[in-house]
């Protein structure tokens, strides 16, 4: 039976001095399971805060990275800032940061520091590069993990420049995988009662992600090409034309592919040595592409969608965020919950997408204002 009220991390506290994307999202993931995640912010607060879209002069941004926190602001570069970081530090079970490799031992807070203080500790820094390596030194965004992944070299038309993937996907992975390696060190703290240090680098993160262009230059030798908006290995698998727009098919074994030409009014194509196998298919897309589309090019996305969903063709339209969200399978699933902000009325916000039968919802509540909690905090760890 499930117990409502209780959630996976409740009991787990988490200091968070994370920034911007990749700290912030593991931790709100951890705070959606019930972890008490206690967000430390300089003066100026987290730079999330001055960036775009606003709305009742609330960053969008921060809104949703940093749900289910409390905000504690400490100048990290003062002592009394330092000595109290550290005496909240014997208090957590989680560290997280996001500071370049060595910072935070500068400030005082690395993780030899903080583990001679609470030797159960699991400390969890994410950077670009990792804390070793001959690049971990180099500052890191988004679209540089993505240019030096391969991932934008392997994204767009092929007769188009590299391009950048449409969401800050190394952030967000880095983020997420670090949430995962905390999980571990958790467990693994709740069979030893010793604590670890984990090291998340975005590259190895963004590597570990890019699972079917790894593994075509590791058997092949040879570094994937950008195939557009078509798998690169199969057919026929992408997006394609109908009359006022386009949809997209998952066709991959030689069943769906004879479910398909039948009902597309071309059985023999399933004859065309060109089309027999997936790799012919892969190797004579253009070709297949244009029956395909003789096809749907005279019918509307919905009709095309309608005819191959009754057939169990995996096909579906192309949505944009605003129909993906307001979807009945997305309502049905809770994607969106309600957050209480008398700064914006109306407030709904994601949560980690997991759900689990033994425990209650999702938490989701509003992000902190600056420094909101810090009384609270502080008060209760000064001696």
């Amino acid at each position: 039976m499930s117990d409502e009220s209780r959630l996976p991390l409740s009991g787990i506290r988490i200091l968070d001095f994370t920034r911007v994307l990749s700290g912030p999202f593991c931790t709100a993931l951890l705070g959606d399971l019930g972890a008490d995640v206690i967000k430390i912010e300089p003066p100026h607060g987290d730079d999330y805060r001055a960036i775009g879209p606003f709305v009742n002069e609330q960053s969008a941004l921060f809104s949703v990275v940093n749900r289910n926190k409390k905000s504690v602001v400490l100048d990290l570069k003062t002592e009394a800032g330092r000595q109290s970081a550290l005496r909240l530090a014997t208090q957590a079970d989680v560290i997280v940061e996001n500071f370049r490799p060595g910072v935070a031992e500068q400030l005082g807070i690395g993780y030899e520091t903080v583990k001679a203080l609470n030797a159960a500790v699991v400390y969890v820094s994410i950077s670009g590069f990792g804390q070793t390596g001959p690049a971990a030194h180099r500052p890191a965004y988004d679209i540089i993990i993505q240019a030096m992944s391969g991932l934008m070299e392997a994204t767009g038309s092929p007769d188009g420049p590299p391009t950048l993937v449409g969401e800050a996907v190394s952030d967000v992975l880095g983020g997420l995988f670090a949430s995962w390696g905390t999980l571990v060190a958790l467990y693994s703290r709740a069979q030893t009662g010793q604590g670890t240090h984990v090291d998340v680098s975005m590259l190895d993160a963004t590597l570990a992600f890019m699972v079917t262009s790894v593994s075509r230059y590791l058997f092949t030798g040879e570094p994937p090409a950008r195939s557009g908006n078509r798998h690169p290995l199969s057919a026929p698998f992408g997006a394609f034309r109908a009359q006022d727009g386009h949809y997209v098919l998952a066709i991959l074994n030689p069943k769906l592919f004879r479910q398909f030409a039948a009902v597309i009014g071309r059985p023999e194509l399933c004859e065309d040595p060109r089309f027999t196998t997936d790799e012919s298919r892969a190797t004579h897309e253009a070709e297949l592409r244009a029956c395909i589309e003789a096809w749907s090019g005279s019918r509307s996305v919905a009709e095309v969608v309608r005819t191959l969903e009754e057939a169990a063709i995996p096909v579906s339209p192309i949505w944009n965020v605003q129909q993906a969200l307001g979807s009945a399978q997305s309502g049905s699933r809770g994607i969106l919950n309600a957050a209480d902000d008398p700064r914006l009325p109306g407030l709904r916000l994601p949560s980690q997408p997991i759900r689990f039968s033994s425990f209650g919802r999702n938490r989701v509540g509003r992000a902190p204002k600056l420094g909101e909690h810090t009384d609270e905090i502080l008060g209760t760890t000064r001696r």
